[in-house]
């Protein structure tokens, strides 16, 4: 089983749509207010009732429509501890599990890019929002950033995955889709390779 991947091209933004083939229970992550038509439209297409409206971050350029969702398709909201989304209804923390049919999404702490960022593990796949990208990685300069802590979440939490889960990030700005734990160790230029000294000089040298 894989994700649906939905692409906003104004923000090259990913939202992903996962659900249980038995029940057709569905679970979307970082949903993005501009695309909320869309969104709903795939739902109708597969014929999938959304439980569960998820964010990764919390952040200026990302602008959920997790509240309006909930509302109009009845749906739980479930955000990071970490992030400040007072709204949101239930308040995950590292190892939290949401259930929807008979899957599973785990929650895994990865701050960095953000103090409460988080990725989420389903199946073989993981969700890393802006913490891993494809060759990549998410800014660590504003809004709660440590490069520290980045580093810590890349090596002691992603990549600590059988390396041959796929990777949805948040973001892409080339057109691709997914990598690989395994790949992203081994090429991620950001990272691999690389002692936290080093990656920690690397970002705070990148000017953004």
């Amino acid at each position: 089983m894989k994700p649906i991947q939905l692409f906003d091209p104004a923000s090259s933004t990913y939202t992903y749509v996962l659900f249980d083939q038995a029940t057709r229970e569905a679970l979307i992550i970082d949903p993005v207010d501009e695309q909320i038509e869309r969104d709903l439209a795939t739902l109708r297409e597969y014929g999938l009732k959304l439980v569960w409206t998820v964010e990764t971050h919390a952040h200026a350029d990302h602008i959920t429509s997790a509240g309006q969702l909930a509302e109009l398709a009845g749906a739980h909201t479930a955000a990071p501890a970490g992030c400040g989304i007072g709204t949101a209804g239930v308040q995950l923390k590292h190892g939290d599990t949401l259930r929807f049919g008979e899957q599973t999404l785990t929650a895994l702490h990865t701050p960095g890019h953000t103090a409460g960022s988080m990725s989420y593990v389903w199946r073989d796949h993981v969700f890393t929002g802006d913490t891993l990208l494809i060759h990549g990685c998410g800014r660590t300069d504003f809004q709660s950033g440590s490069a520290v802590d980045l580093y810590r979440s890349l090596t002691q939490v992603l990549f600590t995955l059988p390396d041959d889960t796929q990777v949805w990030p948040g973001h892409d700005y080339q057109g691709r889709t997914h990598s690989t734990i395994g790949h992203e160790k081994a090429h991620n230029p950001r990272i691999a390779g690389k002692s936290e000294a080093e990656f920690v000089a690397l970002m705070d040298g990148l000017k953004l």
